[in-house]
């Protein structure tokens, strides 16, 4: 697999290099989407690399996706170009990998640096370059925190790296000029997925950004609160997490996986990513949806009380979930 994922990388990077950047579309928000993930996220790089066997068909996943459906930056994609994302061994700009992590420690998986190291890559050809305004998902952690050691002290600063390198690939990409950030945070409810949140935080704290950055900061830990606590409010019925969709049989997943969170143990069914689409887009507005009329003059009167607030404030703008 390692020949294979390598030479893969090798000829898919040479793919990408002759597709030109994406032409500017007509949306509100942005002119494009750029991915750097792992198995969450990823739109089909580790398939691409095996020949089409992991993730496989005949097990019930999609397209490539570790899932029964597109996932949340797919669903974005579509709402905004009208086509979901494409791994970049397909000649996209979705640079995840399943088995990615924040940290450079995957044998074998391009993790965050060596993502940038693809997307480094894909811009050095002709045509291509950063799209400022452009939005670009960052989603790790996952597998940082299943692959920390045992040993509580390794593990603490196992997770520590991964934030700092989380962060550090955020300041790579902004000196690179990228300008529209959306984070996702340690998606796993756990002594290591919170210490971890707490580290990312203080890390990113700590960046030198640019003015102008937009900066959306998601936080997984709160969705699972909410799915838990009130799934109606995220469009959901009760979901049952005692199974996943695969253990359940081929007629929960014909019927789509509803009312199931996991496909497979480890990654979300697809209306739970629909639901992540759909809460992105609530608290970060990333679709650039218009308001509805009645409710110009209360933004009218919102933007008179506030002005002189807005126009003393920085521009950079951190969002926290």
């Amino acid at each position: 697999m390692k020949a294979r994922l390598l030479g893969a990388l090798a000829s898919g990077l040479i793919l990408a290099t002759a597709v030109p950047a994406q032409a500017e579309r007509d949306t509100q928000q942005y002119t494009s989407l750029t991915i750097f993930g792992d198995s969450l996220v990823d739109a089909g790089n580790v398939f691409t690399a095996t020949g089409g066997t992991i993730p496989s068909p005949a097990e019930g996943y999609f397209n490539g996706r570790f899932t029964n459906g597109f996932d949340y930056t797919d669903l974005l994609s579509i709402e905004l170009f009208g086509a979901p994302t494409v791994a970049s061994l397909q000649g996209g700009t979705n640079f995840a990998f399943g088995g990615a992590r924040a940290s450079n420690t995957a044998p074998f998986v391009p993790d965050l640096g060596e993502q940038l190291d693809l997307y480094n890559g894909y811009l050095a050809a002709p045509g291509n370059e950063v799209d400022r305004n452009g939005l670009y998902i960052l989603n790790f952690g996952g597998n940082d925190i299943f692959n920390a050691p045992d040993d509580p002290v390794d593990a603490d600063l196992f997770i520590r790296q991964a934030a700092q390198d989380y962060a550090a690939g955020v300041q790579a990409l902004n000196d690179l000029g990228v300008r529209n950030f959306l984070l996702t945070g340690f998606p796993i409810a756990s002594p290591l997925g919170f210490a971890g949140e707490a580290y990312l935080t203080q890390e990113l704290g700590a960046l030198t950004l640019a003015n102008d950055v937009s900066f959306f900061r998601y936080d997984y830990l709160d969705f699972f609160n909410r799915l838990i606590t009130d799934p109606a409010a995220l469009g959901l019925p009760p979901q049952r997490l005692d199974t996943t969709c695969q253990l359940a049989g081929p007629a929960a997943i014909a019927n789509g996986c509803e009312g199931i969170f996991s496909f497979d143990g480890v990654h979300f069914s697809a209306p739970i990513h629909e639901a992540l689409a759909r809460d992105m887009d609530s608290q970060f507005n990333l679709l650039g949806s218009v308001p509805e009329p009645g409710t110009w003059a209360m933004m009218i009167f919102g933007f008179f009380m506030t002005g002189s607030a807005i126009r003393r404030r920085k521009r950079v703008r951190v969002s926290y979930s």
